[in-house]
């Protein structure tokens, strides 16, 4: 009887110590620390209870404008906008969500501060599009989508919007603009 309350006792301590707390800055394919791509507006301040949501509001629910909503630390620094799949619908999830803050990373350690260098070693790249001020590097393995400023580009590659761009014009240290996660479904 001791022995199998022992038993029981260690196997118990062993499941509640290998218990991993989820990391509020890591981003993967379907989540971004405590926020999922299931994560409905109305759960946005549970998930985010230390933080300060805004929401705008446009006014008219007839526009068919989306209404982001900015995430910032209490302190002012700003972390996400995530934009709802459905405007001013408090059951809607979420369908794309902006990284603003260097410490959310993936598991391979991309953050806003990464280089297109950084994207192609440890990415497969899936599609470049050439738009008029910018290219969008993405990387369907993790729903991501990394924008490059045509700045960063060669000039012989900057103002041609029907060049096909391929990740070999690309300078290694081509700097991130900006970084989307998109959840939407097609």
């Amino acid at each position: 009887m001791n022995k199998s309350i022992l038993v029981l006792t260690i196997l118990t301590l062993l499941l509640t110590s290998c218990k991993k707390e989820q990391d509020p800055f890591q981003i993967s394919k379907h989540h971004i620390g405590m926020l999922t791509d299931s994560t409905q507006v109305k759960d946005l301040e549970s998930v985010f209870s230390n933080d300060s949501i805004v929401k705008f509001i446009s006014g008219d629910e007839f526009t068919g404008n989306s209404n982001d909503i900015k995430i910032f630390e209490k302190g002012g620094k700003k972390l996400l906008s995530l934009t709802p799949r459905q405007s001013l619908d408090s059951t809607s999830v979420i369908e794309s969500v902006q990284i603003f803050d260097a410490r959310f990373k993936t598991d391979k350690n991309i953050t806003t501060l990464s280089t297109f260098k950084d994207i192609a070693n440890n990415y497969t790249i899936t599609r470049i599009d050439n738009l008029i001020n910018s290219i969008v590097v993405s990387v369907n393995e993790i729903n991501a989508a990394f924008t490059i400023d045509k700045k960063e580009l060669p000039a012989n590659l900057r103002f041609d919007m029907n060049l096909s761009i391929e990740a070999a014009h690309i300078p290694d240290d081509a700097k991130l603009k900006y970084f989307f996660l998109n959840w939407s479904k097609i």
